[in-house]
């Protein structure tokens, strides 16, 4: 297999601050373009000091859209991220993974909950 690529977020997204879902966005199209070619990726996160779930779903949350949970773990390593953003991470990949097992039923049962929202109003 060829090299491992390494991807810095702090070098794509150009700040140490990762919140805006599209520099995500970017992340994940470089990302994305990795594991369509099954090459292995390290994701360093070194000197990044704020990270956000909005940045995060972008990122990483929609490969679980794309790709299996197997091929994600077994060619995506994340390196250099502080213990409080990996447990983020960790509920990102969480909740995507609910999500995209059945999008169709998250989104009617988010639109119930916004509907009922509306009725108490």
């Amino acid at each position: 297999m060829p090299d491992r690529i390494k991807i810095s977020v702090f070098g794509i997204v150009g700040s140490p601050l990762c919140v805006a879902s599209s520099d995500g966005q970017e992340i994940y199209n470089r990302l994305n373009t990795a594991l369509e070619a099954n090459r292995e990726v390290a994701l360093s996160f070194h000197n990044v000091t704020a990270l956000t779930s909005a940045f995060l779903n972008a990122a990483i949350g929609q490969l679980y859209g794309t790709f299996s949970e197997k091929k994600i773990n077994s060619l995506l390593k994340v390196e250099n991220i502080e213990q409080d953003d990996q447990d983020l991470l960790d509920r990102v990949v969480d909740n995507a993974k609910l999500y995209f097992e059945n999008p169709e039923r998250f989104n009617r049962v988010f639109q119930e909950v916004l509907e009922d929202e509306d009725d108490e109003v």
